[in-house]
């Protein structure tokens, strides 16, 4: 299984409007995705709960996929591509990693 795992920091202000209001609708639009495309196995959203700080993120978005090609399908989704330009436009900084948890 392919675990994709995505933080994001957002800007204090974007789009004309606050983080709270950002962080609201990029969660929603994140989860809508595991009914529109099909190779996500799993897709989990949350927002950090504990304090603030330099290391701490915002947003973190974890899904699997079965294969590679499964994230290269999901990642070149049109309903993925819509969020990575609303994504663009809100976030300060971005962290991403991808592993192969059937691996030792």
């Amino acid at each position: 299984m392919i675990r994709h795992i995505v933080m994001w920091k957002l800007k204090a202000k974007a789009l004309g409007v606050d983080k709270e209001t950002n962080r609201k609708r990029l969660i929603s639009e994140l989860k809508s995705l595991k009914e529109k495309i099909a190779v996500l196995c799993e897709l989990h959203v949350g927002s950090n709960c504990v304090g603030e700080g330099d290391a701490r993120c915002d947003v973190c978005l974890e899904t699997s996929f079965k294969s590679l090609n499964d994230l290269e399908a999901y990642q070149k989704h049109p309903e993925h591509q819509k969020i990575v330009s609303f994504v663009g436009d809100i976030v300060s900084e971005r962290r991403v990693v991808d592993f192969n948890d059937t691996e030792s």
